[in-house]
């Protein structure tokens, strides 16, 4: 059961930007690493971003180094991914994962709550 609500999600142009919000419905996220991943077709999950409880740390994918942004508001319980200059291969359903755990990582088998994933398109 999924208990993340991915939200932000859409079609955009080469060279445009989203914001993705992971937000926690069932309990305080806050408290919670929070990493985002995406899923393109016929490829295998990837890590893309992760923050700390803290929002001091954190670590990004080569691919989107320079490019991606991840934040957290505490007062929204919210985990937020800020996508600049966005590409075609960037292309992919995108997913926010929480473990109970003060450090972030990029690898999916460290996080047991998913959210179903927004999807994003990039195209001309």
């Amino acid at each position: 059961q999924s208990q993340l609500v991915e939200s932000g999600g859409g079609l955009v142009q080469p060279g445009g930007s989203l914001s993705l919000s992971c937000t926690a419905p069932g309990f305080t996220l806050n408290y919670y690493a929070v990493g985002w991943f995406r899923q393109a077709p016929g490829k295998e999950r990837e890590g893309v971003s992760c923050v700390d409880t803290s929002g001091a740390s954190t670590d990004y994918a080569a691919s989107v180094k320079g490019r991606f942004t991840i934040s957290r508001d505490y007062d929204k319980n919210t985990v937020y991914l800020q996508m600049n200059s966005l590409k075609p291969e960037d292309t992919a359903v995108y997913y926010c994962a929480a473990t109970y755990s003060d450090s972030a990582h990029l690898t999916a088998a460290k996080y047991d709550y998913w959210g179903r994933g927004t999807q994003v398109t990039v195209s001309s």
